[in-house]
């Protein structure tokens, strides 16, 4: 069972979480501090949600590590995603988002796998970037390099992004509401070395991606949704679907039978089939904004895991405006020819006047480029 305790001043309200059930013999933390959005700490590390702990990052008690069947890519970082929600209180189910209760705090850390040379690591395997016998819980600093943690908290009046940058000695991240900028050199398995600036956004870009309505303009998340979420993951415990885990621990409620969720393919599993890979990749990819009130509403496609038509979807779609961002390409998808079609033309740019998405990447994500090559070069017919 949970407690809580309120102290503060409205002006600056500190809500601390108090959860029995922690294990005698785990060192006691302070605990999970909900701040005020007129007093928003300098340093992460205020928040309590997750710190450096004998070597690991971990999350606190109650800060629930989650994943996604295919997440946003981000210049290939890894990402440790985390829940909390207030004592008392749950998200209520919605199929395509979750009524979030005010105080909720979603984290997503950004950070690669290091090499002994200084390098940060290509690679897809998450197993070894955790402390032995925490998978999934609680990375290895040692084998790690942070880069950003990013918050979203849950006002009375709607989501505020706040983003965190990690400093060089990995001891604390410090808020920096107008973004960063690092070199990094990406090295990946067969030695091949890429040069690129890893790009922290600032507040203001954070909302541009989040906020998936653009005529409401508010920020939501993106992630966390009943088809990104239904999937195993393997907690301290054992391995569970974390939608019903979340109903376990009373972080979800009205969550219907599980055969009913649903749920959005790894774009990575080869045996899930094509497009099943590629429509989930373009959906957390493009979809937040490629959706009938996205912010690129007015192109005309749509690439959001709903849409059933397949012009809206670019099959023998014309752009709205010809140019450099269409690469002098006729039709968004022309089926069986990539090297035709302006989608994947933009996926395997890094212009910034053609790229997509715009934001969250300065490399291409060669995995997910192959992977919307590979749709488009099966689909059959002709835009003749």
């Amino acid at each position: 069972m949970r407690s809580w305790l309120l102290r503060g001043s409205l002006a600056g309200l500190v809500l601390t979480v108090v959860l029995s059930g922690v294990s005698g013999c785990e060192k006691p933390r302070p605990q999970v501090a909900l701040f005020g959005i007129d007093a928003i700490p300098a340093r992460l590390s205020e928040w309590h949600l997750i710190e450096v702990v004998d070597g690991a990052l971990t999350p606190n008690t109650g800060v629930v590590p989650y994943d996604l069947n295919t997440g946003l890519f981000t210049d290939y970082a890894h990402k440790l995603r985390t829940v909390w929600m207030p004592v008392g209180t749950s998200a209520i189910y919605g199929e395509e988002q979750f009524e979030y209760p005010v105080g909720t705090i979603l984290s997503k850390t950004f950070y690669y796998p290091k090499g002994d040379d200084g390098t940060v690591l290509r690679t897809d395997s998450f197993a070894d970037d955790y402390a032995p016998g925490r998978a999934g819980e609680a990375l290895d600093m040692a084998r790690v390099r942070l880069m950003e943690t990013r918050l979203l908290v849950r006002r009375e009046d709607g989501w505020q992004a706040l983003p965190y940058v990690w400093n060089q000695a990995q001891t604390e991240a410090v808020l920096e509401i107008a973004g960063d900028v690092s070199r990094l050199h990406l090295k990946a398995a067969e030695g091949d070395i890429s040069e690129f600036n890893y790009v922290v956004p600032d507040a203001n870009q954070c909302a541009g991606c989040h906020a998936d309505n653009f005529t409401g303009r508010e920020i939501s998340p993106l992630g966390p949704r009943a088809r990104h979420l239904n999937k195993q993951y393997t907690y301290r415990h054992g391995s569970e679907n974390q939608l019903v885990y979340w109903q376990k621990i009373g972080y979800l409620s009205g969550l219907p039978e599980l055969d009913s969720l649903p749920g959005l393919a790894s774009f990575s599993n080869m045996d899930l089939p094509l497009e099943a890979r590629a429509r989930a990749y373009l959906d957390i990819n493009c979809g937040h904004c490629h959706n009938p009130a996205g912010a690129a509403d007015t192109s005309g496609l749509m690439l959001n895991h709903s849409e059933t038509d397949w012009r809206r979807l670019g099959l023998c779609k014309p752009p709205v405006a010809a140019g450099t961002g269409s690469g002098e390409r006729l039709f968004a998808i022309v089926p069986g020819e990539p090297d035709s079609s302006i989608l994947n033309f933009r996926v395997e740019s890094v212009d910034p006047g053609a790229m997509m998405p715009e934001l969250g990447r300065s490399l291409v994500h060669e995995e997910g480029a192959e992977l919307l090559r590979q749709w488009v070069a099966a689909m059959q017919g002709t835009c003749l």
